[in-house]
């Protein structure tokens, strides 16, 4: 009997995918929850696993293909199928090996059903690795009369010309369960890792692509930063803000394919300006007493909740105030409707910086968070984010943005609006700069201050240019009162 893998429900918004990569080819054998396929949406890149043990037998769709959910991607063979079409297509192994090795292949897919240990998956074609759901890897157990498994066989030829291949299946041997993919042994060569020194993220402690992916990066940072230190100690403050060397090198007279999230970003962006009529705004926020408040408090704030205690959610708590006295800036157009659509609550898109592109994970309703709420909300999301392990109905459903450029140093910027959205609302970085400030006894005195630019893009088919000013006043009133005091315990 065979099993037909289909494109899963991969979010209320999402209705396609696009395949990327093909992980496995016709005549490979396949165990339950071992990764098929990756799959790129307009949301997250994800993998799919398989939802049976067995042999493909047939790929329906081609990779740069986009299939609509419940389309079907390809058909997984039970053992003695996938044996017959393995033999097809490697004979010559098979001839060479009497036979045996493509009858062997099939063996974990053909074991008696009381002969093989249970399967921690959900066995269905819905069960998708978002980057936040760890895999499971369901290894049959051999009758006591039968060969080893040749999976094991496989990757220590592979291992003999590559070293760390070879690590991958040490690894692999020293933890049991703890399955190691093609895929994964084939990232760990190319980014010279060592296996057996990781520790998985998967279920049972398995090895997965995101491991490698993270160890690789971290390597080249340490590597980046230890390079930094030798030129002194200003080169050294520069390379920790800013991409590593690891980076930034490779990409010199290089030309690549444009990655899929890029093109979407690029297509999305030249389709918002071809939308509506963006202008932007800019105000200057003094910002001091914020900048003392965060500077008593910031150390007691991390030990209660584990999270630094940095000058966004500030700026994200007057934002999402200010939406509740000026209705809209929190609004979206339907162009084909010719509608307006006030919203009730704000879903606040905090714009996040990866090194896949730049994603919008959405906090929902935060106008019912205080600042500890924001804080710790967005620093989840903002690590998720970069670790591809957002769900694509994070992604979805904004209703205002907000986006820190500051963040990397720059003063203001004029952002781009998210379509259907009317504002988005950008934060420069915090400068210290001498200022002139009215006294009360002493009158015009110059000091120096902690200020920070914050810029309004605005569609004028809804908001005017008095109704964004007056909503950037409002945010500006409430982060210079910088009544924070109770929440941050200073009182």
């Amino acid at each position: 009997m065979s099993t037909s893998v289909t494109m899963p429900q991969l979010g209320e918004s999402v209705t396609e995918g696009t395949i990327t990569r093909w992980l496995k080819q016709v005549g490979d054998t396949v165990a339950v929850d071992e990764p098929l396929v990756e799959i790129s949406t307009d949301k997250v890149d994800t993998e799919i696993p398989s939802p049976a043990a067995g042999v493909l037998t047939e790929i329906h769709a081609n990779e740069d293909d986009t299939v609509e959910i419940g389309g079907a991607l390809a058909t997984i063979g039970e053992g003695d199928d996938g044996a017959a079409a393995a033999a097809a297509d490697g004979g010559g192994a098979a001839a060479a090996d009497g036979g045996g090795t493509a009858a062997s292949d099939a063996a974990p897919a053909a074991v008696e059903p009381d002969k093989v240990e249970p399967a921690h998956s959900e066995n269905s074609a819905t069960a998708v690795e978002q980057s936040s759901s760890p895999q499971t890897a369901s290894q049959p157990v051999a009758p006591p009369s039968a060969a080893p498994p040749p999976t094991a066989a496989r990757p220590a030829t592979q291992a003999a010309s590559n070293p760390a291949a070879n690590v991958a299946v040490d690894a692999s041997a020293k933890n049991g369960a703890a399955y190691v993919t093609p895929l994964v042994r084939k990232l760990a060569g190319e980014h010279n890792v060592d296996i057996s020194t990781l520790t998985g993220t998967g279920v049972g402690g398995r090895v997965r692509k995101q491991d490698i992916l993270e160890a690789a990066q971290q390597a080249a940072q340490r590597a980046a930063e230890q390079s930094a230190k030798k030129q002194g100690a200003a080169q050294s403050n520069a390379a920790a803000q800013g991409p590593s060397a690891a980076e930034t090198v490779p990409l010199r007279g290089r030309t690549e394919k444009l990655s899929r999230l890029r093109a979407l970003i690029g297509r999305r962006m030249v389709e918002s300006l071809q939308t509506s009529a963006q202008l932007t705004c800019v105000v200057e926020v003094d910002v001091s007493k914020i900048a003392r408040m965060r500077e008593e408090a910031k150390v007691d704030f991390q030990t209660r909740n584990g999270v630094k205690l940095s000058f966004l959610p500030f700026f994200a708590i007057a934002a999402v105030e200010a939406l509740a006295e000026h209705p809209k800036l929190n609004s979206s157009v339907d162009s084909e409707a010719g509608t307006i659509t006030y919203h009730a609550g704000a879903h606040l898109g905090m714009a996040v910086d990866t090194e896949r592109g730049l994603v919008v994970p959405v906090i929902r309703n935060a106008g019912d968070l205080n600042l500890t709420g924001l804080a710790r909300k967005i620093a989840d999301l903002a690590d998720r984010a970069r670790e591809n392990k957002l769900t694509p109905d994070e992604l979805a459903g904004g209703t205002f943005t907000l986006t820190n450029t500051g963040s990397r140093g720059s003063l203001f910027d004029t952002p781009i609006l998210n379509q259907p959205q009317v504002a988005i609302l950008g934060t420069g970085a915090v400068v210290k700069r001498a200022v002139v400030v009215d006294d009360a006894d002493l009158g015009e005195l110059i000091l120096p201050r902690s200020m920070v630019y914050l810029s309004l893009t605005y569609d004028h088919r809804v908001v005017d240019g008095a109704d964004a000013a007056r909503y950037l006043v409002s945010v500006k009133d409430r982060l210079e009162a910088a009544a924070f005091d109770v929440e941050l315990g200073l009182n």
